[in-house]
């Protein structure tokens, strides 16, 4: 599995070139980041409404 990830992240910076495939790689890791904060706010935000339903 590594050997693929090496090989299409050859494939990016030989398509792209380095400073373009870096930024695409930090905005991907960027946005799955975001995602999980995302996910996890609603988390909390479901369970703190759920609490105070729960509680009248």
């Amino acid at each position: 599995m590594p050997i693929v990830i090496l090989v299409l992240l050859a494939i990016l910076i030989g398509t792209l070139g380095f400073w373009e495939a870096l930024g695409a790689l930090i905005g991907a890791a960027a946005l799955v980041a975001l995602f999980w904060i995302v996910l996890a706010a609603t988390i909390v935000f479901a369970i703190i409404w759920g609490l105070r339903r729960l509680g009248r």
